[in-house]
């Protein structure tokens, strides 16, 4: 009996699951498109949900989250302040064309600086449903969150661009050049030009100048072209858990896909500090919570 269908539906991903009374996973779906390409469809999204998903519409509450709640998803639901909880998600949600829309998060909306997500929250949410611990968060993405908790009680979080400003240095930048010209790079050396990045990246000093050592250390011949990417990728996450970092007491807790969780790890065990990787399931877990409290499953 299908209790509960969860979806996390994001930019470019689309993950599903049919669950059970107990919130157990009948059934999984982890291949439908993002927002960008399901709302391209003819139909829109709600073709794409019934093109992945039709043979478990049977009727059962639906909830969903991630950008598929943003302004190019499905419909745009508000942002919750902070401190937020699962009961505040639960009882905020938008329900829109039969499917419970979880609300995204804002900090500080009133400040200089004001930050949000949309799907991060719903992990966060999951890890503490499970047991999980209050502490800091890290979820690496596009844009990586760094988030707190207490109380089982999200408080503060900020966004960091890693994901995507790697991703314009690799294919818009002369490091891309290199990058491109180089061999298909060899699984031995990828790790440890990985952990050299990262202490670059901890250093001191302006960090678009630091980048600029991905292409000066590949023309002294002292960093095989093969290399640059991970060496890229290691500074740019030194960087960013270096400074995440430095003022953060307490467990930390990386949520996210298992190899760049991973990285992400191996970054923190290099700047000589314990980071945790959440099992997966996160996502599923919190929605499934969620619903709970509002009465859906």
């Amino acid at each position: 009996m299908t209790a509960l269908i969860g979806i996390d539906w994001g930019t470019t991903s689309f993950r599903a699951w049919r669950m059970g009374p107990g919130g157990e996973v009948l059934d999984s779906v982890t291949d439908g498109p993002g927002i960008l390409a399901a709302g391209a469809l003819p139909g829109g999204f709600a073709q794409a949900l019934q093109d992945r998903l039709g043979g478990w519409l049977d009727g059962a509450p639906i909830i969903a989250s991630g950008m598929i709640a943003s302004r190019n998803g499905w419909v745009e639901t508000p942002y919750l302040p902070l401190p937020l909880d699962a009961g505040a998600l639960a009882n905020s949600l938008t329900l829109h064309d039969g499917i419970h829309f979880v609300t995204g998060a804002v900090s500080d909306p009133d400040g200089p600086s004001p930050d949000v997500m949309r799907g991060e929250e719903t992990e966060i949410i999951g890890h503490l449903a499970g047991g999980g611990g209050d502490g800091l968060f890290v979820l690496p993405g596009t844009h990586s969150k760094w988030a707190r908790t207490e109380g089982g009680t999200l408080v503060s979080f900020r966004t960091v661009m890693t994901g995507e400003v790697f991703g314009a240095l690799r294919d818009h930048t002369i490091l891309g050049r290199l990058i491109q010209a180089g061999p298909a790079s060899p699984e031995p050396g990828r790790d440890d030009a990985f952990r050299r990045g990262v202490e670059a990246g901890r250093q001191d000093g302006a960090l678009l100048g630091r980048i600029f050592s991905a292409r000066t250390l590949a023309l002294m011949d002292r960093l095989p072209l093969g290399h640059i990417a991970d060496y890229l990728s290691g500074l740019l996450i030194g960087d960013e858990v270096a400074h995440g970092a430095q003022d953060a007491a307490g467990p930390v807790t990386i949520i996210g896909r298992g190899d760049l969780a991973a990285r992400y790890q191996t970054a923190f065990a290099v700047l000589g500090r314990a980071a945790d990787i959440a099992p997966p399931g996160m996502a599923q877990r919190g929605l499934w919570d969620i619903a709970r409290l509002r009465g859906l499953a």
